[in-house]
This record gives C-alpha cells, sequence and structure tokens, in this order.
C-alpha cells in the first residue's frame, strides 16, 4: 500500500498467473538464461584469475621482482650495489649474477640462457634451492665448472646428473687460424623443475665464478637481481637504488619483463568475459519477447489503466518493474549458482574423473594439474551489473510500446 502505484502493478503482474502459460514459460527461461550466463561468466572469470594467479606465483618463484645493470658493459662495484639495496627496508634479498645465452651440447643440441650465481645469495631472490629435484643448489662450487639444468632442458639435451654439457658461445676468439667460437665443459651436478616452461626447458645455472672466467668479465656482473616484500613497489625500489648507485643503470620489473605475457592473459580474459555474456545476451532477447508477448495480453489492463488515469510514463513503469525483477532475480540466482560452482569446482571436478574414469588434467601433459580459482569481488560486480543492465534495456521496447496503446482501441472488442 506504500508502493506507487505503477510499482505496485508491476509486482502484482509478476506474481500474479497469466491466461496464457506460454508466457509464463518465456519468463522462465529469461530467468534460467540470465542465471545460466551470469554463473557460467562468474565460474569461467574465476577459473581464468586462479590459473593467471599461478602462472604469475610460479614464475615469481624464479624470476627478480626487480634488477638493476649495466648499458652493455659489466658492474664492477656490485657489492655496494648490493649493500645499499639490502639496507632498503623495502628489499627482501639482493643477489647478483651473470647471464649469457648460450648453445648446449649434450646427446643433442638445445640452446638456453646460462645464469652465474652464487648459491647462498640466489636463496634469498628465488626459490632454485628447493625446487631441486635431484642433486642440491651448493653444488655449484668456484672452480668446480657443474652445471644445474631445468628438467625439460635436460630431457631435450639426453643429459643427467654426472654426464657431461659443453657449452658453446657465440663470442669469437683469436686464434692462428682464426676466430672460434669459445667452448667449456660442464658437468651435471643436479636438476631442478619449477612448473613453469619457460624456465625448465630454457634455463642452467652455473658458479657466478666459473661464467665469470668463461666469459672473462673480472669481477664485473650483469646485474642485480631484487626480490621485494611488496612486489607491486618493484619500480620504484630498482629507481631508488640505480639513481643512489648515480651511474647510468638498466632497470626493469617483474611486469616490463614478462608484459607481453601479461597482456596476452588480460585479452584472453576479456575476449572469454565479451563471449560469455552472449548467453546473459539470449535471455536478455528472451526478456524481450516475453514483455511484447506480456503487454499483448494485457492491452484490456492497460486501456483500463489509462482511463483511470494512468499516465503513458506510469504505463511504462509497470512494465519496466515487471521486466527488471525477471534480470533481478536470474542475476541473483546466477551468482548464488557461480559462487556455489566456483567453491565446489574441485570437488566436481574429482567427481567427473572418478565416474568417467579419466583424468582430465594429466601431470605428464600439464604443470597445473589442479583447477586454481580465484573469485574476485570486482569481477562478480561487474558481472552483476552487465545482467542487470541487459534485463533492463530488453524492458524499455514492450514497456515503450504498452505506453503508446490507445485506450480506446484496445477495448473496442472487450
Amino acid at each position: 500500500m506504500f508502493k506507487p502505484i505503477p510499482v505496485a502493478i508491476g509486482l502484482r503482474y509478476l506474481r500474479a498467473k497469466r491466461r496464457n502459460g506460454f508466457i509464463s514459460f518465456i519468463s522462465l527461461a529469461s530467468i534460467l538464461g540470465i542465471a545460466l550466463g551470469v554463473a557460467a561468466l562468474i565460474t569461467t572469470l574465476a577459473v581464468m584469475t586462479g590459473f593467471q594467479r599461478e602462472i604469475r606465483d610460479r614464475m615469481l618463484q624464479m624470476a627478480a621482482h626487480a634488477t638493476v645493470s649495466a648499458y652493455g658493459e659489466p658492474i664492477s662495484d656490485w657489492q655496494r650495489a648490493v649493500d645499499l639495496a639490502l639496507a632498503d627496508k623495502r628489499v627482501a634479498g639482493a643477489a647478483p649474477y651473470v647471464e649469457k645465452e648460450a648453445l648446449l651440447n649434450g646427446a643433442r643440441q638445445q640452446p638456453a640462457f646460462v645464469r652465474g650465481v652464487i648459491p647462498a645469495d640466489e636463496r634469498s631472490v628465488s626459490v632454485l634451492g628447493e625446487k631441486m629435484v635431484q642433486g642440491e643448489l651448493e653444488s655449484l662450487e668456484p672452480g668446480a665448472f657443474n652445471i644445474i639444468l631445468g628438467r625439460e632442458l635436460a630431457a631435450w639435451l639426453g643429459v643427467g646428473v654426472g654426464d657431461d654439457v659443453v657449452m658453446m658461445l657465440a663470442d669469437a676468439r683469436g686464434s692462428p687460424i682464426g676466430a672460434l667460437p669459445q667452448f667449456k665443459r660442464f658437468v651435471v651436478s643436479g636438476i631442478f623443475e619449477v612448473g613453469y616452461n619457460e624456465y625448465d626447458r630454457s634455463m642452467a645455472f652455473v658458479h657466478m665464478d666459473d661464467l665469470q672466467r668463461v666469459l672473462r668479465m673480472g669481477d664485473g656482473v650483469t646485474g642485480v637481481r631484487l626480490k621485494l616484500h611488496d612486489m607491486n613497489l618493484a619500480w620504484n625500489v630498482a629507481r631508488d637504488l640505480a639513481v643512489e648507485l648515480g651511474g647510468p643503470y638498466q632497470v626493469s620489473d617483474w611486469t616490463t619483463d614478462n608484459a607481453n605475457m601479461f597482456r596476452a592473459l588480460r585479452m584472453e580474459k576479456t575476449m572469454m568475459a565479451i563471449l560469455l555474456s552472449l548467453i546473459i545476451a539470449m535471455g536478455a532477447f528472451n526478456l524481450v519477447s516475453s514483455q511484447v508477448m506480456l503487454v499483448t495480453d494485457k492491452q484490456a489492463d492497460i486501456a483500463i489503466l489509462r482511463t483511470l488515469g494512468l499516465s503513458p510514463r506510469g504505463v511504462m513503469t509497470v512494465f519496466v518493474v515487471q521486466g527488471s525483477l525477471i534480470g533481478v532475480i536470474g542475476t541473483i540466482l546466477g551468482v548464488v549458482g557461480g559462487i556455489l560452482l566456483t567453491l565446489n569446482l574441485e570437488s566436481i571436478l574429482f567427481a567427473i574423473e572418478k565416474v568417467f574414469g579419466m583424468t582430465l588434467l594429466p601431470e605428464d601433459v600439464y604443470y597445473i594439474t589442479g583447477l586454481p580459482t580465484e573469485l574476485k569481488g570486482s569481477d562478480v560486480t561487474a558481472i552483476a551489473a552487465v545482467a542487470l543492465l541487459m534485463a533492463l534495456v530488453a524492458t524499455i521496447y514492450p514497456a515503450w510500446r504498452a505506453a503508446r496503446t490507445p485506450p480506446a482501441e484496445a477495448l473496442r472488442y472487450e
């Protein structure tokens, strides 16, 4: 009794039993279509966000949050750079490194990035020591010329622990017969597995002193890698360190080093959201159909309301309220269903595997064998807002058509 008359009539139309059962069926189909689209979109975006988080976390287990390096020449005063970095409270660890691209020769050949590290310092910036599946990180001793390979890289080279690997560098060395590439034999002392293909297949680690001797760099290093307490501050911390060092240094962070990958992941998520939004749009189109049929069915009621003094805007409000409530119900059901489905997705996946006797994500094919999910409030809110907006837009034409109904014409055959 306290509601405006158009709103009260719209609510009554939503609850009333219709003379035409097909209209009720179409309205139910609209609710289910919107609910299905919202639930599917919430679950899909949660899975994609979970995969992005998993890939990022695995990548950052080995990648530095920030890197400070010199332009085309080694950093000779790297110890000062490390000391300055560790004096910053935002820095959790700092380690020098030497990196060079090389061709590794075992039973087969495979190009790789060879990184020279100091094992004790490397533990402060990465989890390499915890990801060893054979051997230990401490096997990298100066002068021993040992090498640690990624699991995929070792498989491609056809070598294991104890085997020899020949490193060939493109840097030419003068000889009586002309320029020759540099060769150095290393012994495989360990194998690691991070679960991220870019590292497992293309990275090798040696002691920094050994790589410096091979490259004839003296005491210089390629740069200093930093691990931070808050990785979102990576760029600012690296820039401050470069300014404090006072030289022409190159600064990069984990976002710029992997910009293409993160851009591709964002594009994939956006395109998936657009495509799945079409399911919600289908529900909205069904809503248009049901509302047009409802307006046709209620011609006499509209005429009587008009003769009793209800304005065309009031008539339009009646059907906008009635159609929008269908969208609200579908959206609420979809949000609840999507959240419940996302929270129980692992159990559902396990049940499907058990019933059909199959593995959907086999370990020998995928690095990520589970189904990581991450519900973000911003995604759920955006999906719900889009669904409500589509439902509101779907009611405009039928409501406008109802407002233009001439009362005399509608009552002629009643």
